[in-house]
């Protein structure tokens, strides 16, 4: 096992039981857990755990066949892409706006549902909210909690509550400052949250379809709903490599259309 150099503070040392990510030269990422005599396998070969295990963050480890692999503390981006899911998760492309249409801080009071893999539930708490997250499936709450955990640590599930409810019913649950929802039918959930949501609150809803987004729009103008605006985000990149420059071939394009509003004043 390396030994860590002590001029080098702790943070940046890779310790047990860590998650990690091992990047190879095709920058195929791979979440890993680091276990005492553990082992990553790939098709390249195989590194030990405890050659990471002490090492500093962006080390390099070769297998026998002389494969490269660095690994790194995973990002958020990493953590999404790569946990374990129950279901679908909104993407990383997607997360950033919602965080800020949404304006979470820390301390804000968030109602979300549905929680599926938590890959939206990680990211708002990672911002710094309270969040009371409503799911109907009791295997989706697990895994969203185990999520959670395994990104930020036992701590957030402080600020992290799931209740299996339907989303679609009645609740008593308020003075929320947000609502983010993830559902089928949100229009559904509008009702409840003119009560539950704080006056000037914002409400932000994902939905894949534009049928989805057209009857949650006919029903927010029919409510004390101000500020209405759908968006949808592209994530193009780009080929740079010498004097050959242009777009890639390949883009994320549609994952999902975000639809944010305000609650104003009955």
């Amino acid at each position: 096992m390396t030994e860590p150099d002590s001029s080098v503070t702790r943070g940046a040392v890779l310790e047990l039981r860590e998650h990690i990510v091992l990047i190879d030269n095709r920058q195929r990422r791979y979440l890993v857990e680091l276990k005492e005599d553990g082992e990553f396998h790939s098709h390249a070969g195989m590194v030990p755990h405890n050659e990471i295990i002490g090492s500093l963050e962006g080390s390099e480890f070769r297998t026998a066949s002389n494969a490269r692999f660095v690994a790194l503390r995973p990002t958020l981006t990493d953590h999404v892409l790569k946990m374990p899911r129950g279901a679908q998760v909104i993407y990383p492309k997607d997360l950033g706006p919602i965080l800020i249409l949404a304006d979470i801080s820390p301390g804000s009071r968030v109602f979300e549902s549905g929680v599926g893999s938590g890959a939206l539930s990680t990211a708002l708490l990672r911002a710094g909210a309270v969040v009371t997250g409503y799911e109907i499936r009791e295997d989706f709450a697990a895994k969203a909690q185990s999520n959670v955990e395994m990104f930020l640590g036992a701590g957030a599930l402080d600020r992290y509550e799931i209740k299996i409810r339907d989303a679609y019913e009645p609740h008593e649950d308020a003075e929320f400052d947000r609502a983010v929802l993830d559902l089928s039918e949100p229009w559904q959930v509008v009702p409840h949250l003119e009560n539950s949501l704080r006056r000037g609150g914002i409400l932000v809803v994902y939905n894949p379809s534009i049928i989805q987004v057209q009857n949650l729009r006919q029903r927010l103008a029919k409510g004390p709903w101000s500020m209405i605006e759908t968006i949808e985000v592209l994530h193009r990149t780009w080929h740079v490599e010498g004097h050959a420059v242009r777009p890639d071939h390949r883009m994320v394009a549609h994952t999902g259309f975000i639809t944010h509003a305000r609650l104003v004043a009955l």
